[in-house]
């Protein structure tokens, strides 16, 4: 019994000695994770500790995106694998060590020993280097335009914030209407004056506007939802968007034709599609440096057993190109050249007419709220404040108060629609032309315009 003890104890600790280090491995690999799942955290408390929890203002939502948004993040990691084609491009061909042996018998035999170096002719290094940056000039372009369109996003969420703050203002502006209709109403109807009708429909408006403030609230929060996920947070912290100036509703500047055409050339994608061409000539001139054959030089040693003597070798290789002269890859490249220019004036085509018609709809926008806010938002006030106090004094009908109420609502809601388009309009013409205020921007690519700039 003791034995059979003594196997199952010498059994188990057995086991101990198995599943100890197994269980100190663990343990020492989750106290060193660096990977996704402690850089998730720190991510998250470094978004958490940034973000305000009071008032937030445009420069911070857009420092919030700019520093934690993963589409900017991805963009940065394809520009920074970009500068290794770069190093890569400036090396040079390795050396090659050869042994070769003559004759088996050893008193007979001859070994040489030889280094080859290739010698690379026709600037290939110097165009292997060009195409690798112009290469990298791609990847800082399309940064540039992701830049670009996580602004706009950012500025696009960040209006739709104070577009919902300043509907619950109107919501709860036409609840309190509505609220003193319902009361206007009541009092007649004690009075003696209207029927029990004219209080229940003044009921029902002003639970109508009650409705609009909930649905007003629900736009809110999902707005705030929206504004949060371009930085990565779930769960907004902030308690409330600050206009930078004015309201939420003041209507954009109107920027000149002029001013526009002369933004159009640091668009970043027209910036990305220059230096698409850029490469492309890179290209062709890496092409055209293959043409020439490189030189193999070699240098050794000969050993002759036979007579013990040692014997220089020099070696010099030169292929003839009677056959292969890389015309194939010359032609394609020279084809892409063009298709990649064809491309350019096409994307500044429609970018120009992008322009111009976001510019055409920005100034009727413009006019139209403008002509709302002058014109239609004082006539409809005067019109209800008339109608209230005529029904209160017992000269109008609620139904003409009612009609009143309406057309104010309206052109309240008209006015925000269309300062509203207005302004997305403005940031629509910023997200094509870049902002002019960017310090992000990508220098402009040359491009040569005739073969003998090439």
């Amino acid at each position: 019994m003791s034995r059979h003890i003594r196997k199952r104890t010498s059994a188990h600790l057995m086991a101990l000695k198995t599943i100890l280090p197994m269980s100190v491995a663990v343990i020492g690999l989750a106290a060193c994770l660096p990977a996704w799942s402690q850089d998730s955290l720190s991510v998250r408390s470094a978004i958490s500790a940034v973000e305000t929890t009071g008032p937030l203002t445009l420069q911070q939502a857009l420092a919030l995106a700019m520093s934690s948004n993963a589409e900017l993040t991805v963009a940065q990691r394809e520009l920074d694998a970009a500068e290794g084609p770069v190093l890569q491009g400036g090396t040079r061909p390795n050396p090659a060590l050869s042994v070769q042996l003559e004759d088996q018998r050893k008193a007979t035999r001859t070994t040489t020993f030889q280094i080859s170096q290739a010698i690379e002719l026709g600037g290939k290094r110097r165009a292997r280097i060009d195409a690798a940056e112009r290469n990298r000039d791609i990847a800082a372009a399309d940064l540039a335009a992701r830049r670009a369109e996580v602004r706009s996003t950012v500025v696009l969420a960040f209006r739709d914030v104070l577009l919902a703050q300043e509907r619950i203002k109107l919501a709860a502006e036409t609840t309190e209407l509505a609220r003193r209709g319902s009361q206007a109403a009541g009092r007649r109807v004690q009075a003696g004056k209207v029927s029990p009708v004219e209080e229940t429909k003044a009921k029902i408006a002003e639970a109508t506007a009650g409705l609009d403030t909930l649905q007003a609230q629900s736009e809110l929060m999902l707005a705030r939802q929206r504004l949060a996920a371009t930085w990565g947070s779930a769960y907004p912290r902030f308690e409330r968007a600050e206009p930078p100036i004015g309201t939420a509703t003041e209507l954009p500047p109107l920027p000149t034709t002029e001013s526009l055409m002369s933004r159009l050339a640091s668009s970043p994608s027209l910036q990305r599609v220059k230096s698409n061409v850029a490469l492309r000539q890179a290209i062709v001139r890496v092409e055209n440096s293959k043409a020439t054959a490189d030189v193999t030089v070699s240098m050794g040693v000969q050993r002759d057993a036979q007579s013990g003597r040692n014997l220089a070798v020099v070696g010099l290789s030169i292929p003839f190109g009677v056959f292969d002269r890389n015309q194939g890859n010359i032609l394609e490249a020279l084809k892409r050249e063009e298709k990649a220019r064809d491309e350019l004036a096409l994307t500044e085509l429609q970018l120009r007419t992008s322009v111009l018609q976001a510019h055409a709809r920005l100034e009727a926008s413009r006019i139209e709220a403008q002509t709302i806010r002058d014109s239609v938002l004082p006539g409809a006030q005067t019109a209800y404040d008339a109608a209230t106090k005529g029904f209160e004094l017992g000269k109008f009908d609620f139904l003409d108060v009612l009609d009143a109420q309406r057309t104010l609502f309206q052109a309240r809601a008209q006015y925000q629609r269309a300062s509203g388009e207005a302004q997305r309009l403005a940031i629509d013409i910023d997200r094509q032309l870049g902002d002019s205020t960017d310090s992000d921007a990508t220098p402009t690519s040359t491009i040569p315009t005739s073969p003998a700039q090439r």
